[in-house]
Formats: structure tokens, C-alpha cells, sequence
């Protein structure tokens, strides 16, 4: 079942800085499964332990596709201190899995590619607006309130935004 689309034009209902973490990988040889499929399967057991943990710091996600060889994620998360921590943290899936894919990777001779980015993007330095969607990134993360709020145009949602984060000390 698909999420109805939310009636008339929203924004994301953010608040202060947000952090976007970009990462994902590329089958680079095909034949080569045990080099790409334990990456590839590390990533949903990875999203499952972070959407399970209310405190993990992950507010929301979603699957990418470049293709048939490129996979990705878009993760929106509460702090870069919370996305360093679970990155850290020996307890979880991620320290084992990047573990074994960089034993791996030194035989690998390029056979899987992986990649990621992080943006802390400021307050004031983002706008959204989602017209017949169902809540989608950004919005999905933080939730929607209607345009009229922050603006009917992206140059009034970024004003407002960098207004307010003013207004907050930031």
C-alpha cells in the first residue's frame, strides 16, 4: 500500500541544522559476488537496527538506484554527533561491516566501489516544498506543515529560515 499524497503545498517542518549522509556502493564486476553481495547486504540489516533504536539519531531514509550496478541511501539524521557515534560503535552492525569489506577490499582490485558524503547543512541554508507527494525526504524526516508557514516562495523559506535561526542564537 502507498502513502496518499498530502492535499495542496508543504514544506519540511525542520528546525535548526540538518545533517544528510549520502552512502552507497557500485558493482563494479559482477562475477565477483563475494566482494559486493556482503556490502550489499549489510546496508538494510544496518537501516533495521537504526529505524528499531528510537535514540540512534536516524530520522528517516531512502533507497537510491543509479542503475543496475549503483545502490544508494539518503539518511536524514538528528546531529552529525549521533551519525559519528553509531559509526563508531563496536556494539553495532556498521563496525563489523566496514571491517570485513576493507579486508576484503584489499583483494578486491576495485571488483565493488563503495561511497559517502555527509552535509551538515546550516539552518537557513535549506528549503523544501512537496505539491501532491506523500511525506518524501526531507518532509518524511521531519514532517510537513503548510508553505504559507515559512513562505510561498523559496527565496521567503530560506529568508525565514535563516531568520529564525538568528532569532534562536544560532
Amino acid at each position: 500500500m502507498s502513502a496518499q499524497p498530502i492535499p495542496g503545498r508543504v514544506t519540511a517542518a525542520a528546525e535548526g541544522d540538518v545533517v544528510v549522509f549520502l552512502i552507497g556502493m557500485r558493482i563494479n564486476r559482477w562475477r565477483a559476488v563475494r566482494h559486493w553481495m556482503p556490502a550489499f547486504l549489510a546496508m538494510p540489516r544496518m537501516l533495521k537496527e537504526l529505524s528499531r533504536d528510537e535514540n540512534s539519531g536516524l530520522l528517516g531514509h531512502r533507497l537510491l538506484s543509479g542503475g543496475p550496478r549503483d545502490f544508494g541511501v539518503v539518511q536524514y539524521w538528528e546531529s552529525r554527533e549521533k551519525l559519528l557515534a553509531y559509526a563508531a560503535d563496536r556494539s553495532k552492525e556498521h563496525h563489523p561491516a566496514w571491517a570485513a569489506f576493507n579486508r576484503r577490499a584489499r583483494g578486491s582490485e576495485g571488483k565493488v566501489g563503495i561511497w559517502h558524503e555527509t552535509y551538515v547543512v546550516p539552518a537557513g541554508s535549506y528549503e523544501s516544498i512537496y505539491s501532491g507527494m506523500p511525506e518524501h525526504g526531507l518532509g518524511k524526516a521531519y514532517g510537513v506543515e503548510p508553505v504559507a508557514r515559512r513562505g510561498e516562495r523559496a527565496a521567503e523559506r530560506l529568508a525565514s529560515a535563516g531568520s529564525r535561526a538568528h532569532e534562536a542564537g544560532a
